[in-house]
């Protein structure tokens, strides 16, 4: 079955109804930032110079104290959403795959963002950047963007956040949202990427993905196991106390991550590929707070 059938299409559009009409306002409209302009919100005054638009004096100021003022608004700035997708070879573990839900996720929230008129781009990465949808805006644009999805393939080898944040922030580029979407299986660790993301000004937020056989595998006995990423194999003789231990570790890892986001402020979604993309994103929307 394709990745993105005409089924997935009308999910997209119901999730950006529900988005923008059940929530008051988009998933990401929150974090769209405000600056001074020619919009509708009154932000405060400053004083008037010549040459100054006279539509914009304060005249009721004016009456009351004699102050030539000139009203100041403030107008939305449209965001900027960069999503960041693991296509590392671990990424194509499960079934279904972290990778096709990843894929699914990311079309979501992209789509949500385009039909808000906010900008996205796409950076796909295993241990260094492997491909780029470029910055685009409109609703118009999805169709090229699930073609870019369907067509990135799992590859590389391990995950190096670190580095491929290193490349991303030194573009010249705009500020924003930046939705990491990964596994984050990264021997370095995940956490200098992320540090890296806030120090730049970037707002991060972790969508991290498992199957269920990597929470809980039920192994025992003698086998021989296989790194998908390295392609290193090892002949292993698994015990109940082993598994107890890489359960620890995992659990450990995963609050590590929570732990990460809480003290610092950043997003965090967990989620095992068990639960359908549709779910996934009407949690997020709720976990951002949305009033309905």
């Amino acid at each position: 079955m394709a990745l993105f059938d005409s089924e997935f299409l009308k999910q997209l559009e119901y999730l950006s109804l529900v988005s923008r009409r059940v929530f008051r306002g988009s998933l990401l409209a929150q974090k769209r930032t405000m600056q001074l302009g020619g919009g509708i919100e009154f932000a405060d005054h400053r004083e008037y110079t010549p040459g100054d638009d006279f539509r914009y004096l304060d005249w009721n100021l004016y009456a009351r104290h004699e102050a030539l003022m000139l009203k100041r608004f403030q107008e939305e700035e449209d965001l900027h959403v960069y999503f960041l997708l693991d296509c590392s070879r671990s990424m194509a573990f499960g079934s279904p795959s972290k990778f096709d839900l990843a894929r699914q996720v990311t079309a979501a929230l992209a789509y949500i963002a385009l039909a808000d008129l906010d900008r996205i781009a796409v950076v796909a990465f295993s241990s260094d950047i492997v491909a780029d949808f470029p910055l685009t805006r409109g609703k118009a644009r999805i169709l090229s963007l699930l073609r870019f999805l369907e067509n990135l393939p799992a590859q590389g080898t391990q995950t190096d956040l670190s580095r491929v944040v290193t490349g991303f922030v030194h573009r010249n580029q705009r500020r924003g949202l930046a939705i990491v979407v990964s596994d984050l299986f990264d021997p370095a660790g995940f956490d200098r990427g992320l540090d890296m993301l806030r120090h730049r000004r970037y707002e991060p937020h972790v969508v991290q993905l498992h199957d269920r056989t990597e929470a809980d595998p039920k192994l025992l006995g003698d086998i021989e196991l296989f790194d998908v990423e390295t392609e290193a194999a090892r002949k292993v003789t698994v015990t109940e106390r082993n598994l107890r231990r890489y359960k620890k570790i995992f659990d450990e890892y995963q609050a590590a991550v929570r732990k990460y986001c809480r003290n610092y402020g950043v997003g965090c979604t967990q989620t095992s590929t068990e639960v359908p993309f549709d779910d996934l994103i009407l949690k997020m929307m709720r976990t951002a707070g949305a009033v309905v």
